[in-house]
């Protein structure tokens, strides 16, 4: 059975022979129903607390549960980001080692022609010498008859 301030307030007791005196009683009581006035504020607003209390800890738990899918989602975005770079890496890598190829291709053709061109100018120079110096020696041969016969 609940019990308000007012019933404590209000009650009747039976009176007997010698019984208590009624303006002690009623003091008392009035004493009683101010403290469980005091007392029912109290618990209201200790329930008004603890319903907004559970509020903010249901949108706290709500916010973290968002926290969490957005940690989860930058991590996933960060490891594609990663492979993604890692691939790039790679294909400049691969790109790379192909220019170096065709230029390192490059070079030894060049050199090769280059090569070509040095045993042309010796085979050129050897052929020059022996045509100069055959010229040379048809010149001299000529100066000697010529010396002889005058």
């Amino acid at each position: 059975m609940d019990l308000t301030p007012l019933d404590v307030r209000y009650q009747e007791f039976p009176t007997g022979l010698r019984g208590y005196r009624k303006e002690a009683v009623r003091g008392y009581l009035a004493r009683v129903a101010e403290v469980m006035e005091a007392l029912i504020q109290e618990n209201e607003a200790l329930r008004e607390k603890v319903r907004s209390l559970e509020e903010e800890a249901l949108r706290l738990k709500e916010a973290e549960g968002e926290l969490r899918r957005a940690v989860v989602a930058a991590e996933k975005i960060a490891r594609e980001l990663k492979a993604q770079a890692e691939k790039e890496a790679e294909l400049i890598r691969k790109e790379a080692q192909a220019a170096k190829e065709q230029v390192v291709r490059e070079a030894a053709e060049e050199l090769k022609r280059i090569r070509g061109e040095i045993e042309r100018a010796r085979q050129e120079k050897v052929l020059f010498l022996a045509q100069f110096r055959g010229l040379l020696e048809g010149y001299l041969e000529s100066l000697k008859r010529l010396e002889e016969g005058a």
